[in-house]
């Protein structure tokens, strides 16, 4: 494996209840680069990246992370080189303010404390108001939810990001800033599953997976 490969899956077979959702499936990310996987609702794109973040055992197959094998023994520590973001964020009950700081109180992340400093940029970067720090999770909509919910896995400084439909709720201007960020850091790699038309011209790849997957399309 090249020391430049920041994701590599290799021959994953996933099965739920004896049927096959994903077979003999392999893919490869370069460090910086930003991938797209496609293909119809239930064909396994999640299952993915549920297996790559280690909630999903395969039953067959291997994951190398920063070119270390992901196992039961390595999975706490390579976590720590990824940002996960969900359709449907589960920010808590908290302030705004409150959810971002929480990271930061734990010794992992100490150390970064002083990205907070950068929220007020990233806000702006999205295209949130300020005087929603000072909200609660509960009042914001879905797409102010998945903005804070990117700007905290950003604040992390994570090296891979894993966004399942991370901007499903954003409108078409929404969506480019996000986009347009990725676009511009080349020091993160990017593994998304996502619809919409923004994200297709921007990846590097295109990951076709299909029902029973046996393999795979890259289309680079």
């Amino acid at each position: 494996m090249e020391s430049s490969t920041a994701l590599q899956i290799t021959d994953l077979t996933i099965r739920y209840d004896g049927r096959a959702v994903l077979k003999d499936f392999s893919m490869s990310l370069r460090a910086g680069e930003k991938a797209l996987v496609a293909g119809p609702s239930g064909c396994g794109k999640s299952t993915v990246l549920r297996c790559v973040l280690g909630f999903t055992v395969p039953e067959a197959g291997s994951i190398h992370i920063q070119g270390k094998e992901l196992t039961s023994h390595s999975v706490w520590s390579l976590r720590k080189h990824l940002a996960y973001v969900a359709q449907e964020p589960d920010l808590g009950a908290e302030t705004i303010r409150s959810i971002l700081e929480q990271p930061f109180h734990f010794r992992a992340n100490a150390s970064k404390h002083d990205n907070l400093e950068r929220i007020g940029e990233l806000f702006e970067r999205f295209g949130l108001a300020q005087s929603l720090l000072d909200k609660e999770a509960g009042d914001l909509s879905g797409g102010e939810k998945q903005r804070v919910a990117l700007i905290g896995a950003i604040l992390l400084d994570r090296s891979i990001f894993l966004l399942d439909e991370a901007t499903s709720a954003l409108d078409k201007a929404g969506k480019q800033r996000v986009a347009d960020y990725f676009r511009s850091r080349d020091d993160v790699t990017a593994l998304i599953v996502a619809h919409d038309p923004e994200w297709f011209s921007f990846a590097d790849q295109t990951i076709q997976v299909h029902p029973d997957d046996a393999g795979r399309e890259q289309t680079p």
